[in-house]
Order: structure tokens, then sequence, then C-alpha cells
């Protein structure tokens, strides 16, 4: 009920104000007064809670309390788990078709075989179907994750602006279930052994369709499973130990990030049954256990469905803001982007000094530069990923030059999945926790520069495998196309797959938290797109590389990644060392009311 005007009390200091389950939640600070809901009286505010309309109350810690507290991270609500599993499905599909991509095209159908690209029992021979050569498995498999890499712009802006995300999700499942059905059958034996211009045509087509929906599921996905936890302000908590502890947005987003990408490699460990599965039985199994596991992910999203918190779409308001900030920075600064105050010049303050009146806010200014800031970050990871098992499908050639024994020359890929399946609970529950129990900031530009360090050395024993390899081959520096294997088993590849995986818990994991947490929430999939897109730029620069992906110029192949690797991380570090002290989650709108008075005075609008 409207409270009479002669009753209204002066309007109380409001620190903060957002959205939170579908309602306003609303924060006053020490010493407002708020009304009662039963009567007109104020009562006195002891202290700064946080009242929303389930009547859930928060206390919020003072800035002495959080020197002192302890950190921990929030607990996650079941549909986040139900939705991790989602992508755990979805991983598994895409992982378990993707890894047999480079043998399918590269080499031709094993000579003795079953017919269905098996090679001959007891043999030293590579599963095969289409006989392309290795250029142009690299091409494909560079092209498979440009495409996958590169639509996330599109699925992310349509998500945010038109459709919102869940609907976004639900249309790229649809996409990819069509896209495991033709592969299934271009990979028939009958049509494999009708030659690659019968088995090709639907392969292709089913790659790109594959890529088409990963790449409007891909950006959408993490987004709403951090969506589904509400509360983004610390707040303090009472254990049954007696210990106040501050529930902390960033634990709670770093430990969610860690169990989704735990779940992402949970199902990127089903490679394991489909390359087992070209080596021993055919093509055309490997491309059925991945459609099989990926039509769990319709009743999935039926079952979470009603308890889905579903972010509406923004519509195109928020990202013509952020767009428009952009331009007149640019400019106001005379397209100087270095400037320490680049950002000050379009604050609303600054442009009504010059006459220029804008419809925006401080608040919405400081959203814009976190973005784009968290964008600038997401420019070093294209050498990053070049150096995250390697470049295409040299990973796999290289095994194929090695003593196998019966394993796939692709089964080492597996590796990387379970390293992390085995690390990130660990991380999770044991590192992490010690470190925060101990009051040590292991921030988010720390963990990227130490997952950078990781897959430098990661390259580095690639590299040294790759020479060995050249050295010990029959055939020397042409190890590819010999007809004999170099001496050295496959398992050596194993040092380079592990600190791969390593590196992915450090620099990858912290990514995805940057992208959610310094971007406003109607550009979320937008931002997570862009740091997606980045894989498309390091498979671009592998397209550029690849009439040198051959022998005898693989060791330059490996070599010259990691040197530029190495060179980034000490520049990242020193770039953006500062970026560990900065609050992690600013909401969009703290210390200022929601919409800024301004003075209404002759000017120009922009």
């Amino acid at each position: 009920m409207a409270i009479p005007a002669e009753d209204k009390a002066p309007i109380p200091e409001i620190a903060e104000s957002h959205y939170a389950s579908g309602s306003i939640d609303t924060v006053i600070a020490e010493p407002a007064f708020v009304a009662s809901s039963n009567e007109k009286k104020l009562e006195p505010v002891n202290r700064e809670v946080s009242t929303n309309s389930s009547d859930d109350e928060y206390e919020f810690p003072t800035e002495e309390e959080s020197e002192i507290l302890r950190k921990v991270p929030g607990n996650l609500p079941l549909v986040a788990f139900a939705l991790c599993l989602v992508e755990f499905a979805e991983r598994a599909s895409y992982y378990g078709a993707k890894t047999v991509f480079s043998n399918f095209v590269e080499f031709p159908l094993p000579k003795g075989g079953n017919g269905a690209g098996a090679p001959p029992r007891h043999t030293q021979e590579t599963a095969g179907a289409l006989g392309l050569g290795l250029q142009a498995a690299s091409g494909l498999t560079l092209l498979f994750i440009f495409l996958s890499y590169v639509l996330p712009i599109f699925g992310g802006w349509w998500a945010d602006v038109h459709v919102g995300r869940y609907k976004a999700i639900v249309v790229g499942v649809a996409i990819c279930g069509a896209a495991h059905v033709i592969q299934v059958f271009g990979a028939i034996p009958s049509v494999l052994q009708r030659g690659a211009s019968n088995s090709a045509p639907p392969f292709v087509i089913g790659m790109v369709l594959l890529s088409v929906g990963a790449g409007i599921f891909k950006p959408n996905i993490a987004p709403t499973i951090l969506d589904q936890n509400r509360q983004k302000k610390a707040y303090i908590k009472t254990l049954k130990s007696g210990e106040r502890v501050i529930v902390d947005p960033e634990s709670t987003t770093t430990r969610t990030m860690l169990i989704f990408y735990g779940f992402v490699n949970v199902g990127a460990f089903f490679m394991l049954a489909t390359t087992y599965s070209e080596k021993y039985v055919g093509f055309w199994l490997s491309f059925l256990l991945a459609g099989l596991i990926y039509f769990l992910l319709p009743i999935l999203l039926f079952a979470v469905y009603k308890k889905t918190y579903k972010q509406p779409p923004a519509g195109s308001s928020e990202l013509s803001r952020a767009v428009k900030i952009s331009g007149v920075a640019l400019r106001q600064n005379k397209f100087r982007v270095w400037r320490k105050d680049f950002w000050e010049a379009v604050k609303p303050a600054n442009l009504r000094e010059k006459g220029i009146i804008v419809d925006w806010t401080d608040n919405n200014v400081r959203d814009v530069s976190r973005a784009v800031s968290a964008c600038d970050i997401f420019w070093f990871y294209p050498i990053w990923n070049m150096n995250d098992g390697g470049i295409g499908s040299v990973s796999s050639n290289q095994g194929a030059s090695m003593v196998t024994n019966g394993a796939p020359n692709d089964v080492l890929n597996n590796f990387n999945a379970l390293t992390i399946i085995f690390v990130v609970p660990i991380m999770t529950y044991v590192v992490y926790p010690t470190l925060q129990r101990r009051n040590i900031k292991f921030g988010p530009i720390s963990r990227i520069t130490f997952g950078f360090f990781l897959a430098t050395l990661a390259g580095l024993a690639g590299t040294l495998v790759q020479w060995r390899v050249y050295e010990l081959s029959p055939c020397g520096y042409y190890a590819s196309t010999c007809d004999e294997v170099a001496p050295i088993s496959i398992w050596w590849q194993l040092a380079n797959t592990i600190l791969s995986a390593l590196s992915e818990i450090f620099a990858n994991v912290t990514a995805y938290e940057v992208a959610y947490a310094r971007s406003p929430e109607g550009m979320r999939g937008l931002v997570m797109a862009i740091f997606l897109f980045m894989n498309a730029l390091s498979s671009a620069i592998g397209e550029i590389m690849l009439p040198a992906t051959k022998d005898p110029w693989l060791l330059w192949i490996w070599g010259a990644p990691t040197v530029a690797l190495a060179l980034q991380t000490v520049i990242f570090w020193f770039r953006f060392k500062h970026l560990n002290d900065e609050k992690y989650y600013v909401t969009s709108v703290e210390n200022e009311s929601a919409v800024e008075d301004v003075e209404k005075k002759p000017g120009v609008s922009v």
C-alpha cells in the first residue's frame, strides 16, 4: 500500500540497487531508516542489510570485517549442477566427434582393415578414411575450430539482445543434433568404401553444422550457470562452528567455474570411447557414440526448465550504449587508447563542461571500461591456445610417427581431460581454501600468468618430443610420411598433455570468471563470446602457418609459439598485475543513484 505524502520520510541514502531473483534488491547504508512492512513508522537499521521480495536478509561486512574475516565460496544451487550436466553431455559429444576428425581426414582406409576405417589388429597402422593428408586434416580441423569460436560472437549477441540465453541454448542443441545424425551417415562403411567423393560431403556438412550449433550454445551456457547464483555481493555468514566468515562472490565464481570446467573435462574424457572405437570398430561407431550421448541434452534441459533462472534479453539498449560510450571516448581522446584517463573523458560531468549532454551515468562508463579491460586480457590468449596441445593436427601426427603398441595415436588427448578431472577437486577443496585461510590472495592475473607459464613448459615438451622423433625416425626429418615409426613410445607425449591440462585450469577457467564478472549483465554472453573468439584467432594463425605444417618444418611449428608465449607471459604480468587488487564484482549501480540528475542547459546531445 502506498504511504500518504504527509507520512513520507526523507529519501534515504542509497548505497546500491540491483536486480535479484526477478525483483529489485535494495541495499540501504547505515544510518538510513526503512519503513516497516506492517506499519508506517520508520525503524532504524543498525547495519547494512539487503531486502527483497522473498524477505531474505544479508549482513554485509564493514571495511574492517572485509580485512579480517575469512572468505569462503557460497553453495551452488542444484539447478547449476544440473546445467553443468548439460555442458558435460554437449562437450562429450563435441570432443568425442572432434578428436577423430584428424585421422578421418588425413589417413586412407587401412589396407587389410574392416572397411569401416579400423586398421588390422596387432599392427602399428592408424585408423583412417578419406586419405587427404596432414595439410587437409589440419586445414579442416582448424576451420572447424575457427567457426566454432567465431560464431559465438553472433550467438552471444543474439542471446543478449534478442532471445535470451536459454532459448539460444535450445536452438544450438537442435542444430548440433542434426549435425551428429549427418556425420553418422557419412561414416557408414558402404559410404566410406565408395571413396572420398561420397564420404567427404556429409562429413563436411556435419562438421560445419556442429560448429554452428556449438557457436550458439557455448557462449551462453557458462553465463547461465553463473546466473543461478543471484547474490552478487559479499555477505557475512556464521558457520556451525560459530566462526563468522564472508561469503565472497569471487570465491563462489571461482568454485563454480572450476566445477563447470571439471564437468567439461569429464565430458571430454568421452574421447577415450570414440578413439578406441575408430581403432577397433570404425568411424561409424565413434560418431554414433558422440550422437547418443548428445541426445541427453534435450532431456536434461526439459527437466530443469522450470527451476532455471532465465536472464531476459536486454534489447539493443545496453549494447548500443556501450558502443556509443566507446565511440565518444575514442573521439574525445583523439583515438589515443593508451591514455590512463581514457574513460574519464566520457563521464557525464566532464562532458557537461564541454556543453555535451548524455543519457548515461558514471557507472555505465565504469561498466564499459571493465568489459573492455577484460577484452584487453583476452588478446593474449591466441598464442596461449597455440601452445595448448599444438596447432591443428600436429599432436596426432606426432603420435602417428611413434610406437603405439595398439593404442590409438590420438589417445593421449584423453589424459588432458583426466588430469583436469583429478586436479580440479584438489584446487577447489584443498588449494584455494588453504590460500584463503592463510589470507593469501591468488588473484585472477596471477592465476592466468601461472597458466601461461605452464603452457610454455608444455610447448617446450612438445618441441623436444618432435625433435626426438625426427632424430630417431628411419626417415629422419620426414617422419610423417615414413612407412616405419620412430622407436620412441607415444607415452612421451604425456608431458605436453598434462602440462597443457594444468595450464587450462589456471588460464582458461579464470578467463571465464573474468568474462562474467567484469561485464554488465546485458553483455555477458557477448563478452564471453569475445573470449571464445580468441580460439578462432589462434586457428586463423594456424591456417596462415599451414604451408609450413609439414616435414621437415614441424619442429618450428612446435617451437615458435613456445618462444612467443614465453615473451608474452612477461609482458602480460607487468601489463595487468594491477587488476589483482581491483574489486571483483561491481554491481550495475553503486554509490550513486540509478539515474544521474544532469543540469539542463544548452548543449549537444550524444
